[in-house]
């Protein structure tokens, strides 16, 4: 077993005590970056960047240098896995994902298939490469995570053909062939539980699901349509590796409504860790959840255009709010996140205000917690 330097984010994720609230975000290596844009534009593409371990290795380590960040994750992109489908990914400047093969008769359907994983040995080179790299005098700085989509966020982009304001395509599917939509979601959730467990033979320390797109889905339609082909990988994968457990986080954009569901009532199939987004009251999720699973987030993104003093101060309501939902057990079993994707357009100097602002004022109330 690897020693790590800064394990805080695998302990919180796991509702362990931590000296403070652990911080990295959603898109943390992208397109706010300046130096992702210079290494973008040496691989030629998104595509060219995103199949090169080494590029892979050099934009995941880029926030790193930056910002004191507690873990690194992978840069990849979850369109990954249907492209090793066959389904021809490719992106246009201007307007992202593009599937040249969208699914959309019953024969496009039924000859989808799981992809041969070695189409898929560059991600797992990379995670190897990034593992690497973390090392310094044989200590690992900060844990790596490794992703996926979840199976219904994939299948949106692989019958839709790319992104959609209404997803009238897939929904339709959904509600007209539902044996049809549930054939490609037990489709992608094997082949994404055999995905994130090459990762995580590869060097992953911790996984996540991204479930963008779950938060469309009606009540009822998104526990049977979306979590539980969730629950389904998560039962499906490695949970310990090198001699620790690997921690599982699933996030549904838009899925507040639904914690209960997603603690699961099977062990084997509960994550780690619940995403939350930034619609979500911290405390009242809190106790929803009552400690069974960490949560992570869930600052509202744009906060980030706000003057420093403005983030700072949203850092800290963000932190009283977790606390609040259990002051008797504290800041712990919580890692600080933006409730979506870091936007493009954020000044890098806002991060290294948010980044600071958690450290220092998490550290401030477990000794507040500690003196009461």
């Amino acid at each position: 077993m690897s020693t790590i330097q800064n394990d805080t984010f695998l302990r919180a994720a796991l509702c362990q005590a931590t000296p403070y609230t652990p911080v990295w975000l959603m898109r943390q290596a992208g397109r706010y970056l300046p130096e992702y844009k210079s290494t973008r534009a040496r691989a030629g593409s998104f595509m060219g960047l995103a199949t090169s371990p080494a590029y892979a290795t050099e934009v995941t380590l880029q926030p790193l240098a930056r910002y004191p960040l507690d873990a690194a994750i992978l840069f990849s992109d979850i369109l990954t896995v249907p492209d090793a489908m066959g389904l021809g990914l490719s992106f246009t400047p201007g307007e992202g994902p593009r599937f040249a093969h969208p699914l959309r008769s019953e024969e496009d359907v039924l000859r989808l298939a799981p992809p041969d994983l070695n189409k898929l040995r560059y991600v797992f080179d990379a995670v190897s490469e990034i593992r690497r790299a973390l090392v310094q005098d044989t200590v690992q700085r900060v844990p790596l995570i490794g992703f996926a989509g979840s199976p219904w966020t994939l299948a949106c982009y692989m019958v839709e053909g790319g992104k959609s304001e209404d997803f009238r395509t897939v929904k339709t599917m959904l509600y007209t062939r539902p044996d049809l939509m549930h054939h490609i979601l037990r489709t992608n959730a094997d082949a994404v539980a055999a995905y994130l467990n090459a990762q995580i033979d590869a060097g992953a320390q911790a996984v996540m699901i991204f479930d963008t797109w779950g938060g469309t889905l009606a009540n009822g339609i998104y526990q049977q349509f979306s979590l539980t082909y969730m629950h389904k990988i998560l039962g499906q994968l490695q949970r310990e590796k090198e001699g620790r457990r690997v921690p599982a986080i699933i996030f549904t954009k838009g899925g507040g409504n639904w914690l209960e569901a997603m603690m699961a009532t099977d062990a084997s199939r509960r994550p780690d860790a619940i995403g939350l987004d930034w619609t979500v009251d911290l405390a009242t999720a809190r106790q929803r959840t009552g400690g069974v699973c960490a949560l992570q987030g869930n600052l509202d993104p744009v906060a980030l255009f706000s003057p420093p003093n403005i983030i700072r101060a949203q850092v800290r309501d963000v932190l009283d709010t977790y606390t609040a939902g259990n002051p008797t057990k504290g800041a712990d079993g919580h890692i600080f996140n933006l409730g979506h994707g870091i936007s493009q357009f954020t000044p890098t100097e806002h991060v290294t205000a948010l980044v600071d602002e958690v450290h220092n004022y998490s550290r401030k109330l477990r000794k507040t917690n500690d003196q009461q």
